[in-house]
């Protein structure tokens, strides 16, 4: 199941059966099965809160997941700064629409266990972002 909520910002569109198919289909590659997801948009300053309180970390971020994840089923919170990623497709002159997809993907490949802490880990996460990103339609 795939909640959307929307937190101290307008809403936007965004089609939720999309993201739940595509996301049903990287489940299947990743060899895990699809639980509840719930997608929050929010502010910088929104995430910027939730980064101090859960984290304790202090600095802006574009996303923020908490996984609830029992193997071999993948469920969590994205927690995803609308402000951040508007600024990232301008900083790496991407549509809005595609570093938010490439978001939606990240987090949900965390859920999957992939990791971007080490530069090895970082470029696994970036292919299979974008093998996800490609099942859509992003190159």
């Amino acid at each position: 199941m795939l909640d959307v909520v929307f937190e101290d910002i307008s809403d936007f569109s965004i089609d939720e059966s999309a993201i739940l198919n595509w996301y049903s289909e990287v489940s299947i590659q990743e060899n895990k099965e699809l639980g509840d997801i719930t997608l929050i948009f929010c502010s910088d300053d929104y995430l910027l809160d939730v980064n101090r309180q859960h984290l304790d970390h202090d600095y802006y971020t574009d996303i923020i997941t908490f996984d609830y994840s029992d193997f071999p089923v993948v469920s969590g919170d994205l927690f995803i700064s609308v402000d951040r990623v508007k600024e990232n497709a301008h900083d790496f002159k991407v549509s809005f629409e595609h570093e938010l997809h490439r978001v939606i993907i990240h987090g949900f490949l965390h859920l999957c266990g992939y990791f971007d802490k080490t530069k090895e880990d970082e470029l696994l996460m970036r292919s299979k972002e974008n093998q996800a990103l490609a099942l859509i339609g992003f190159s």
